[in-house]
């Protein structure tokens, strides 16, 4: 978890916290993209998209890479990571740091020009790979693997919700830098 750096961008943390508490978290039993079960589902599709969180999530996630040197693109596998990147690129603008965006394919496009990497190039460039909600890393780390394929120098994965179950070590051993802006303390929940 990390502290805002402005008590501007903190009241707007602590407000994504209340609304992914009251609208995003649901308690049953999921089975997650990771393939493990659990007793709770953070669905953060439901905030990245809304206009009552999506303005404040491009400004917490923002903050939150502030300070990695030479960020030129953010952006991951695609869905999870779509409205952040959209989110990040319209802060980042306001904020007089641009940046820009791209989305990972799962798999090369099969027509037109068969990129598997749209949006900004990474070739060369300076990146960070974005999440919603991680559990063991994977989804993020596939991405890793097509940036780095593609040329891209890989600084770190930011997440907005951290499941604390394993994801940022297995992120760590890879030699990216981990960034979370929330995390299940901060949730009321437990790693599970």
């Amino acid at each position: 978890m990390a502290i805002a750096s402005t008590p501007e961008l903190e009241a707007d943390r602590q407000e994504l916290i209340r609304l992914v508490t009251e609208d995003a978290v649901f308690h049953g039993d999921f089975t997650l993209s990771s393939g493990k079960q659990a007793t709770y589902y953070v669905d953060m599709r439901k905030l990245t998209l809304d206009h009552r969180a999506a303005p404040a999530i491009g400004r917490i996630m923002l903050d939150l890479i502030r300070d990695i040197d030479g960020v030129s693109a953010v952006g991951g596998l695609t869905l999870g990571a779509d409205p952040i990147a959209n989110a990040m690129v319209h802060a980042s603008v306001a904020a007089g740091r641009p940046v820009d965006a791209f989305v990972v394919r799962k798999e090369p496009k099969d027509h037109g020009r068969g990129r598997q990497i749209e949006g900004a190039e990474v070739a060369g460039k300076r990146v960070v790979v974005l999440d919603d909600t991680v559990t063991t890393g994977g989804s993020p780390l596939k991405a890793v693997e097509v940036l780095r394929n593609a040329g891209a120098e890989v600084l770190a994965v930011a997440t907005i919700v951290d499941r604390k179950t394993g994801a940022q070590e297995r992120i760590e051993a890879e030699g990216l830098q981990w960034l979370a802006a929330i995390d299940l303390d901060d949730l009321g929940l437990e790693a599970q």
